[in-house]
């Protein structure tokens, strides 16, 4: 390696342990600037069994102070809470008395955590749940007082579900059913009514459809993949949690200005969601409602890791806002919304989608190129069924089979770059001949382009043919949930990255994958001849620019550099295949004449 290459390998290392230090330094600043949380004593009870004794010590549930100009959801922890079950082939719901909705749903095919294989301990035997730790559950109507009470409403088993009622002191009767259906779907229908003789004043509204979290400890993705997102009819729109951050920078230089509530929407809001990157909980209300709104919240700490240096986990509460109105005496308001709390897979989302015609797949935040990740997925899934093979062998063959597709235009691009090598030094005699006239020299430069049937732009064509599919890939590959769990050789899980263990002293993980990623990009760059022109450092810095891709890509998800390794392993071995072919196109390079040497007196 020359004295470049070595500068630039000592760089991209500096940054990757800066990055990796200023990460750490900002979790720990998050911990530090979390304000301590009050803790409310809950007492949990099973259904038709109100008054009894918990069978565990109560839980500490965390409360959040909102906003100045957030509405507040007060609880009556005297009342003790009461808590109904349901279960079904997909999932496990538990609905409670404290804000009449739905606490939690347990989704009985998913395993919560998918343990490391470098920290050598099993995950843990519960399942994935949505909206955990948290005190509001799915379906709170939040407002004014006068619209809330004491909190708590009564619950009662019916055929389909749970309904859930609550009698006001100025005639407002409040009640909520919950039928459950197959595929993950709730539908939910509330009734106000007004009992009373005269007119009830209701304020504006926010019913809660959920509030995302991070699946466990170590789910550093959240803050990527993580959020709440809502649906205008034309396209989505969504925020991270780094919208609300008070710690959060660009690239760790520059300081952004948190917020404290995400509001949009004009009467238009088709669905919403909260979702991180597996799961999501999606509301979708029979007529659109005004406004979607979401606020950063702090959640219960996870069972286990209530380490005081880890900053408390985060999550983002959202509800959709219906105005304030007028209720006639006698008058009954209805509203309904279905409920999709499962996995994000687009093949269920798809279905869902056509069945509603809202567009619910676009949850999935394929992004642009999502033709290409819709059909690519559809793809590598048919091949799991026919093949039987594990998800990584898969990805394996995918993208054989992708550089199968593409090799007539990956040969032809090798072959252009070929022929242009061979036209250097004509090329770079015409530099020097017209330098001072570049006009001339463009017109000469096509005209040896035209006579050798050679075109500068048939090399990246192939190139620019090939990329909607490569992001598509990539956009896919990192929220499709096949993924997740899926063992291949040494990676115990390929939605994460495959950490083998921890560099002792700096405590930095060994990522085997991106660094066999690595090395495959730079013997590749190094096979490929310059274009020709180009100046000596530009061509050394371009040879490594690959590192650069290494630093970005060393904490994503195993599956991704897996695909990229596979990839830059077969481009080497195609393009060692097309330089042994002859090409009977590329045209003869013409020596440089030189004038002859003088001779000496």
């Amino acid at each position: 390696m020359d004295r470049t290459g070595i500068i630039v390998v000592t760089i991209c290392i500096i940054l990757l342990v800066v990055w990796f230090v200023e990460e750490q330094k900002y979790v720990s600043q998050s911990a530090k600037s979390h304000p301590a949380t009050n803790a409310v004593v809950t007492v949990q009870n099973q259904t038709g069994a109100s008054n009894a004794a918990p069978a565990t010590p109560p839980a500490p549930a965390v409360t959040t102070t909102p906003p100045a100009a957030a509405p507040v959801f007060p609880l009556d922890t005297n009342t003790p809470e009461q808590t109904i079950v349901v279960t079904n082939v997909d999932a496990r719901y538990t609905f409670t008395s404290r804000g009449g909705g739905l606490k939690s749903v347990a989704l009985l095919d998913y395993p919560e955590t998918i343990s490391p294989r470098w920290k050598m301990e099993m995950g843990t035997n519960t399942v994935a749940t949505l909206n955990p730790r948290v005190s509001v559950p799915v379906m709170a109507i939040l407002g004014e007082s006068s619209l809330i009470g004491n909190g708590n409403f009564t619950l009662t088993r019916t055929a389909d579900g749970v309904q859930a009622e609550k009698s006001f002191p100025n005639g407002l009767r409040m009640v909520k059913e919950f039928d459950i259906d197959s595929n993950y779907l709730v539908t939910v229908t509330v009734r106000l009514e007004n009992t009373s003789n005269e007119s009830l004043p209701l304020p504006t509204q926010e019913w809660v459809i959920g509030t995302a979290t991070p699946m466990d400890p170590d789910d550093t993705t959240f803050s990527y993949y993580g959020g709440t997102m809502w649906f205008g009819g034309k396209k989505t729109e969504s925020a991270s949690l780094s919208y609300f951050s008070t710690n959060t920078t660009f690239l760790f230089l520059f300081p952004r200005t948190p917020k404290t509530e995400y509001r949009e929407g004009a009467s238009n809001v088709v669905w919403a969601a909260v979702y991180n990157q597996f799961f999501t909980l999606l509301a979708m209300p029979e007529t659109p409602a005004v406004q979607i709104i979401a606020r950063p919240v702090y959640l219960q700490p996870f069972p286990g890791d209530e380490s005081a240096s880890r900053a408390p986990p985060e999550g983002i509460q959202t509800a959709l806002i219906y105005p304030a109105q007028t209720l006639h005496t006698n008058q009954v308001l209805q509203r309904q919304i279905v409920l999709y709390a499962g996995p994000k897979k687009y093949q269920t989302l798809a279905r869902l989608g056509e069945q509603f015609r809202n567009h619910a797949d676009e949850v999935m935040q394929f992004g642009f190129f999502g033709f290409f990740s819709k059909a690519l997925l559809v793809t590598m899934n048919w091949l799991h069924d026919v093949t039987r093979l594990g998800y990584g062998w898969v990805i394996v063959l995918f993208t054989f089979l992708i550089k199968v597709v593409f090799w007539p235009l990956t040969a032809k691009s090798t072959r252009s770059m070929k022929r242009m090598q061979a036209l250097a030094p004509e090329l770079k005699a015409l530099q020097t001949k017209y330098k001072e006239d570049p006009q001339k020299l463009m017109q000469k430069q096509w005209e040896l382009y035209r006579k050798h049937k050679v075109s500068p732009m048939s090399g990246c064509l192939p190139m620019l043919i090939q990329t909607p599919v490569f992001i598509g890939f990539y956009m896919m590959i990192r929220s499709a949930i096949e993924l997740r769990g899926a063992h291949f050789l040494w990676v115990a899980d390929l939605s994460k990255p495959d950490t083998l263990f921890m560099i002792p002293g700096i405590n930095f993980p060994f990522n085997l994958l991106p660094l066999l990623m690595g090395g495959a990009m730079l013997w590749q760059s190094h096979l490929q001849p310059p274009s020709p022109g180009m100046d000596a450092t530009q061509a050394k810095i371009m040879r490594y620019m690959p590192l650069i891709f290494l630093l970005f890509l060393y904490n994503y998800s195993s599956g991704l550099t897996l695909y990229w390794t596979v990839n830059n392993l077969l481009t080497i071995a195609q393009t060692k295949l097309t330089k042994n072919l002859r090409d009977p196109a590329a045209p003869t390079a013409t020596p440089a004449l030189t004038p002859p040497p003088k001779k000496k007196k």
